[in-house]
């Protein structure tokens, strides 16, 4: 698989497998991601991944004393990344983990479905059914803690952004930006098209793991009424 490494700031090296949405390379980042969490090296902080790319987060000192054959620490990370892509075909994928989450419809929580419905010649029951009847891919936490960009939508959902964001999008509402789906895990302005809310803690940060969902993991959703 193509891939480029360039340095992101003087303690980060981010591998980059192109630009497209697609599960096989995310499958890829993933398996990349776990490589560095099983054999860490001295200096390693974290990886961060995304649909196409990972970031690697290192200590340049620890690396530096560590590693001092290299000329710098990007170098020896570098090497590092370069080992491990040579030895991914050796790992077995990991199993998505499924995560059902329950979403509520009433127009109080969906605010932009009628719209969005009508603007896609469909009515809000066939819209809804669309949604449903996918299990979507989790590709990469960010924007806010615990925010899941989930994927895909059927073709007949796609919807662009608001071309005037809300000031406040409730915790807890499930969006449509593209072909992305989304829960807003705070209360946050946004500018993706709400559709209803879902009912599930996905940022506790007093917990060991304080994200409900994590990249790699598999949901669904089912109608509920809360």
């Amino acid at each position: 698989m193509n891939y480029k490494i360039f340095p992101l700031g003087d303690s980060a090296l981010t591998i980059e497998f192109g630009s497209e949405i697609s599960i096989r390379i995310n499958k890829y980042v993933l398996k990349l991601a776990r490589f560095f969490e099983e054999n860490s090296f001295r200096g390693f902080i974290e990886t961060v991944p995304a649909y196409s790319s990972l970031t690697v987060f290192y200590d340049v000192f620890k690396v530096r004393k560590s590693f001092s054959e290299f000329p710098t620490a990007f170098e020896a990370v570098k090497s590092f990344t370069e080992n491990a892509l040579g030895n991914l075909e050796n790992m077995a994928e990991t199993s998505a983990r499924l995560n059902e989450i329950p979403i509520c419809f009433d127009a109080q929580y969906a605010l932009d479905l009628e719209s969005i419905a009508a603007s896609n010649n469909l009515s809000p029951e066939n819209f809804i059914e669309i949604f449903l009847a996918r299990t979507y891919r989790v590709y990469m936490l960010g924007f806010l803690p615990g925010f899941a960009y989930m994927g895909e939508v059927d073709e007949r959902l796609v919807v662009p952004r608001k071309e005037i964001p809300r000031l406040k999008v409730p915790k807890g509402s499930v969006g449509i930006a593209g072909k992305q789906t989304g829960i807003y895990s705070l209360e946050s302005p946004g500018g993706w098209q709400i559709i209803g809310r879902a009912n599930v803690e996905l940022f506790t940060p007093n917990k060991e793991k304080p994200t409900y969902l994590q990249a790699g993991d598999a949901v669904k959703f089912f109608q509920a009424v809360f």
